[in-house]
């Protein structure tokens, strides 16, 4: 009977030496696991707000891409030439604006006058080129004219707008005045991230936005054209150029047509 309680004795003995470094390591990790500091749309939600809690905010550009097309925009109204056999020529009225965009996890913002636009004016200097300027603020740059083009038989015809922009995405990084669990500085949604995009228009340097233009003549009678005509909303969804289909013609306006602002 001795014999065996003894084993059973050192049996435990052994059994509580190996449990006890792995109480220990999970109290380790239980310490290093940060309760109360800021989450990424916690730094977002203060860098959106220009919250008193900062010293500082900043948008960190990882990768750019220039030359992204910004979406498409019906940019005249509707001119009908349906039950006619002949084409027409009418006037369009062109109107359109770009501006800077910022596209976080949980929307878009805008705003220059805090310490999160003041970085997105900063870094869109670093994109300028001689060909063509960007937009680092959040002002409007506006296309506006009027044209004078050819409407085709039984067709409507309007005007797309498709602007070009260079998309920088990265992170954001807030610096806190008072730490919060040992550290100041946290990033959303992570240091090195290209997921939060901001979109500077680009400009050409006689002042017109860059883009894409283009006059669309849809067939009277078709899915597509009854969609546009009972529309209500001048920016509805619309097909990139030349994606239309069958019932869609598009021809491509040169920007040297356009006239400067």
């Amino acid at each position: 009977m001795s014999r065996s309680h003894g084993r059973r004795s050192r049996r435990k003995r052994l059994a509580l030496m190996v449990a006890a470094p792995a109480v220990a390591v999970a109290a380790g990790a239980t310490l290093l696991n940060p309760a109360g500091a800021a989450t990424p749309s916690e730094v977002t939600a203060d860098c959106r707000a220009d919250s008193e809690k900062l010293a500082n905010c900043e948008f960190v550009d990882v990768q750019f891409k220039q030359n992204s097309l910004g979406p498409n925009e019906r940019v005249s109204p509707v001119s009908d030439n349906c039950s006619n056999a002949s084409t027409t020529t009418k006037t369009f009225s062109v109107s359109a604006s770009v501006t800077r965009t910022i596209q976080l996890e949980e929307g878009f913002i805008a705003d220059s006058g805090i310490k999160l636009g003041n970085s997105f004016f900063e870094i869109g200097a670093k994109f300028q080129t001689k060909e063509v300027n960007i937009t680092r603020d959040d002002t409007k740059t506006t296309l506006a004219f009027d044209r004078t083009d050819t409407v085709q038989a039984d067709s409507i015809g309007f005007f797309m707008w498709s602007h070009k922009r260079t998309d920088v995405s990265g992170f954001i990084k807030a610096t806190y005045k008072e730490p919060q669990d040992g550290q100041t500085v946290f990033f959303s949604p992570s240091e090195g991230a290209a997921t939060i995009h901001v979109f500077y228009p680009q400009i050409l340097n006689n002042g017109t936005p860059d883009g894409r233009l283009w006059l669309r003549n849809v067939k009277c009678g078709t899915p597509e054209a009854s969609g546009l005509v009972n529309s209500t909303r001048a920016l509805r969804s619309e097909p990139g150029f030349g994606e239309g289909g069958g019932n869609v013609t598009d021809v491509e306006i040169p920007l040297s047509e356009v006239p400067a602002p």
